[in-house]
């Protein structure tokens, strides 16, 4: 089995009505299942289509690091 791990994406958003820049931090076994997660997600929160979405770093972090309480809770127990 493979090891869960945490991921901070940046990147920004851009269309010709929206740019906005963006922060997530997720949990998964590779980068590569990060960054497909991060793409569903905003897809899916913001209704924009991949080509819109520009991936600026990918980057392996501690629970310690994380902006999100639900990942630092779930590394606590």
């Amino acid at each position: 089995m493979s090891e869960v791990k945490i991921f901070r994406i940046k990147g920004r958003i851009v269309r010709h009505n929206y740019d906005t820049d963006f922060s997530k931090d997720m949990l998964s076994t590779s980068k590569e299942a990060a960054l497909e997660k991060t793409f569903a997600e905003l897809g899916s929160q913001h209704k924009v289509k991949r080509v819109h979405i520009k991936i600026s770093s990918i980057e392996e972090i501690k629970a310690e690091e994380s902006s999100n309480m639900l990942i630092k809770q779930l590394y606590e127990a």
